[in-house]
Order: C-alpha cells, then sequence, then structure tokens
C-alpha cells in the first residue's frame, strides 16, 4: 500500500469511523490467571451473552507447547461453562458441518463457540461480546485485530481478554499495542514500527528496510509525499532530466519490480 501511493498508482481515501459504536475494553493476561478470565465472563454467559474462544492451532504441538482446540473445547464445556453449550469450530471440519455449528451459535443454543482463525473474518454474531484468545504471542498484531473484530457488533460493551507470557519483546510489543490501541489505523502504524515495513523496491515483505539512507516511513511520510509530488512535476517537464537517468540507473531494475 505504501509502494502504490509513494509512486502514485493510486490514491487513498480514509475510512476512520465504525459503521457503529463499538465499545470493545482488551485487556492483556498473563497464562497463570487463566481460570479468573474464565470464572469472570460465566455471569456474561448466564445472561445470554455469547463468547468466542479463540486458539491457534486445532492439534497439541510439543514443539510450541500448545493446547488443542478440540481439547480445550471438552476441557471448557466439563468445567468453566459447564451447563452451557459450547461448540467447536476449524478448518478441517467440512463444510456442512461448519454450517451447522454456525447455525447453531446464531441461534443461541451454543453460548461459547471454540474456534480457530477461522471466524477471523466475515462472521457477523450480534449477541457475541466476549472474546477470549488463547496463547495470543502466536498471533500477529493485525490478526489479533481482526479477531476482536467479531464482538460487540451490536453496540454492546464487550470484552477481549489476550491469554498469553511471551517469550520474545516482539511479542510482547504487539500484546501490548494490541491492549492499548483501539483502531486499525493505530495497529497497522505500530506493526509498522514492530515489524519494519520490509523492501519498498524489492522482496522482503518486513525488517528493516536500505532503499532509504535517512528516511523513516512513518515519521517522513508527508516529507515522502511532498518529495513524490515535486517529482511527478519534474519529469512532466523534463522527462530526460538528469536526474531521471541517474535514478533508473541506480533504482531501474527495483523500480519496475515495486510498479509490477
Amino acid at each position: 500500500t505504501i509502494t502504490l501511493t509513494l509512486y502514485g498508482q493510486f490514491e487513498i481515501s480514509v475510512l476512520d469511523e465504525l459503521p457503529c459504536e463499538r465499545r470493545i475494553k482488551t485487556y492483556w493476561v498473563a497464562e497463570k490467571r487463566r481460570e479468573e478470565v474464565y470464572r469472570l465472563i460465566r455471569p456474561r454467559l448466564d445472561q445470554g451473552e455469547q463468547a468466542f474462544v479463540i486458539y491457534p492451532l486445532i492439534e497439541e504441538s510439543e514443539e510450541l507447547d500448545l493446547r488443542a482446540a478440540t481439547e480445550m473445547a471438552e476441557e471448557l464445556a466439563s468445567g468453566p461453562f459447564a451447563g452451557l453449550g459450547v461448540g467447536l469450530l476449524h478448518g478441517r471440519m467440512s463444510d456442512p458441518e461448519k454450517r451447522e455449528v454456525l447455525d447453531r451459535f446464531r441461534r443461541k443454543e451454543l453460548a461459547v463457540l471454540v474456534a480457530t482463525t477461522i471466524v477471523e473474518v466475515g462472521l457477523d454474531i450480534p449477541d457475541a461480546s466476549v472474546m477470549v484468545i488463547e496463547h495470543a504471542d502466536r498471533f500477529g498484531l493485525a490478526q489479533l485485530h481482526q479477531l476482536r473484530g467479531r464482538i460487540g457488533r451490536a453496540g454492546q460493551e464487550a470484552l477481549c481478554f489476550a491469554i498469553a507470557t511471551p517469550k520474545t519483546e516482539e511479542a510482547r510489543r504487539r500484546l501490548e499495542a494490541f491492549s492499548e490501541i483501539e483502531d486499525g489505523f493505530g495497529i497497522a502504524e505500530e506493526d509498522l514500527k514492530i515489524r519494519g515495513p520490509g523492501e519498498l523496491l524489492g522482496l522482503a515483505q518486513h525488517g528493516l528496510d536500505t532503499s532509504f539512507r535517512a528516511a523513516d516511513l512513518l515519521r517522513d511520510l508527508e516529507l515522502m509525499k511532498r518529495a513524490r509530488e515535486e517529482a511527478f512535476e519534474l519529469i512532466a517537464k523534463q522527462p530526460d532530466h538528469p536526474l531521471v537517468a541517474e535514478f533508473k540507473r541506480r533504482f531501474g531494475e527495483q523500480f519496475e519490480l515495486a510498479r509490477f
């Protein structure tokens, strides 16, 4: 997006308002306090609200030390959510199975839906007002924000709990940003700071960009836009200007890749 904007391929219209008033409070909770979270949300479910519990995998992995969504659905149904309907949704289910589970959730036959990121987009459950994201440090920042968008869609106050004890500084920064920033533009900017922009004139999609010796994409974006305007004006008036030839000599191959 930055590349296409800077190189004039399209203009961007900014939509910075939500379709309805969203009131989502987000909390980052350490793994040792997991049981407290489930005890806290039980009364809301008893009052007819619904919840998503998100897991990054559907099978246990010894390497990542993650609990499988299938096992946890059973634990929740027999433990903190006993007596409530608990369903399971993941990508390996057949389409008819997925539809059946979602229909039961919409009809409120299920109070809790344990799911993988299959629910990340395109799902509208108005009464879903609670989300618990297990092992939240395994998700990217944009993905966390997308998941959070599944709750509070009817304008009610919603709660989102990101449960994780991160082992890396980058994961810690992601969770801090997720719990503090509500809007997608702020999330995108913070993600850019954490991951790096990648190469605007190359193949790398994240990390530090060595294309610019001094410019910082976030700090200097307006300056770079002004420089772009000046460059377009120069090319329009003097297409054979020496600077044009020098640019092609230095960056011709990378620029063609960016245009592609």
